[in-house]
């Protein structure tokens, strides 16, 4: 079973998740504000994260942002009541793999974390669009319809560019604010995910979709 860590300030909300799919996930621990819920996914270290986008206290942006500089390779699906495009861009520039709204059904939401734990993105349909509407310009030509890059969160897209570029590991932690040790683990990552072997294919991988 996928472990998933709950986090909502709503108690009542998040008791009817907790109900609704503690029979299909491994539920390892839930927290209704951002300071706990930060300690506690740092301490389970789940493979999933539900997380709502307004909390007080910086929100799900801001849940997403800590756990994100120490554990990468946690997953975050973001689960609001909010369907504003703002909100929805916010969560992904930050990190999250996908963003469904409060009105979704116990199995879609249990599908959509078994695909965010396994790589792929997942939005509520109506905001699938908006999504690839926001950072198509963002991106070189054919980058969002790329599903090799695709495959890669936003962080291991910077590291992945910073590499591509000639950067030091120890360049790319000071540049991105994160440890020597966690920008080998992003390395690794994206070697693994792109089926690369070393820093030259990587680069030269980059420089045939324009990414440096």
């Amino acid at each position: 079973m996928t472990t998933v860590f709950l986090v909502d300030d709503h108690r009542l909300f998040l008791g009817g998740v907790r109900a609704a799919i503690a029979d299909r996930v491994d539920l390892v621990g839930e927290a209704t504000d951002v300071d706990e819920a930060i300690a506690g996914i740092r301490a389970t270290r789940p493979e999933v994260v539900l997380v709502d986008v307004h909390m007080p206290g910086g929100g799900g942006r801001a849940v997403i942002d800590a756990v994100r500089r120490t554990n990468p390779e946690i997953v975050f699906l973001a689960l609001s009541v909010s369907d504003a495009a703002e909100d929805v861009i916010d969560v992904i520039r930050a990190g999250a793999r996908g963003y469904l709204t409060k009105t979704v059904g116990a199995d879609d939401l249990v599908d959509a974390v078994r695909r965010v734990r396994d790589g792929d993105a997942v939005f509520s349909p109506r905001l699938a669009g908006l999504v690839l509407d926001a950072f198509a310009g963002e991106m070189p030509m054919g980058a969002v319809l790329d599903p090799e890059l695709d495959q890669l969160t936003p962080r291991e897209r910077e590291v992945l560019r910073l590499i591509a570029r000639g950067y030091t590991y120890k360049e790319i932690a000071r540049q991105l604010t994160l440890s020597v040790k966690t920008v080998e683990t992003h390395v690794s990552a994206v070697l693994r995910k792109l089926q690369l072997s070393s820093r030259h294919e990587l680069t030269r991988w980059a420089s045939d979709r324009r990414l440096i």
